[in-house]
């Protein structure tokens, strides 16, 4: 099953580190990022797991929980996260799901359908294609979906900043531009007619082009 921006994150049950879970009644109200890894005790991933527990809190000042995968069992996780918390000087207090039938993994297409039924016997280079953040929004619709190859750590804090773009631009009718960063000046969105924004922005804004119109940013 291909997927795209805008989709329904495809709903599943699972055992975590922190016992079984439905993934949307796991996410609630709020937002959720699902961050995929093709094979425990692996470099990369060590130290991606623990860069992303030293942010649990920012991201959770934004209503947003963490959760991470490993096409393998559980208990391989739990060992792992002591390795974890040892090199990274972060404890992995999100819970880890597991995934040795690779359901998951090719319930989002991250692996082929014909990938077989089990994590046994799979090294990280046949999982490779399993390194994707997914950000998942209140009503359950994936909102960004980025892949990244086993050689490349992922830059979390480009996650936290899009989340603080798409929860802004998800309240405002605004767009944020290039290398935005919280703070500063946003677009006004192209559906708002300029009679529209004279009644929500009575103090004006920067008219770059008629179609790139600059305000502050909305508090």
């Amino acid at each position: 099953m291909s997927l795209r921006i805008n989709d329904e994150a495809p709903n599943f049950n699972a055992q975590t580190t922190q016992g079984p879970i439905n993934f949307h009644e796991w996410i609630g109200d709020g937002w959720a990022i699902l961050f995929s890894h093709p094979k425990d005790f692996t470099p990369v991933c060590t130290t991606e797991l623990g860069y992303m527990a030293g942010l649990k809190d920012e991201f959770a000042r934004r209503g947003c929980k963490i959760i991470g995968l490993s096409v393998d069992p559980v208990d391989n996780h739990a060992k792992w996260a002591q390795d974890i918390e040892e090199t990274q000087g972060h404890k992995v207090t999100y819970p880890m799901i597991g995934d040795p039938e690779l359901a998951v993994a090719k319930l989002y297409n991250m692996l082929p359908a014909d990938a077989g039924t089990t994590s046994d016997g799979r090294t990280a280079a046949t999982n490779a294609t399993v390194r994707t953040v997914f950000v998942i929004g209140p009503d359950k619709k994936i909102k960004l979906m980025i892949s990244y190859p086993m050689s490349t750590g992922r830059n979390f804090d480009e996650v936290l900043r899009v989340l603080d773009s798409m929860q802004l631009t998800a309240k405002h009718q605004v767009a944020t531009p290039v290398n935005w960063r919280p703070g500063q000046d946003v677009i006004i969105a192209p559906s708002v007619s300029d009679e529209d924004a004279k009644k929500k922005y009575p103090d004006g804004w920067k008219t770059v082009k008629p179609y790139l119109r600059v305000i502050p940013q909305p508090r």
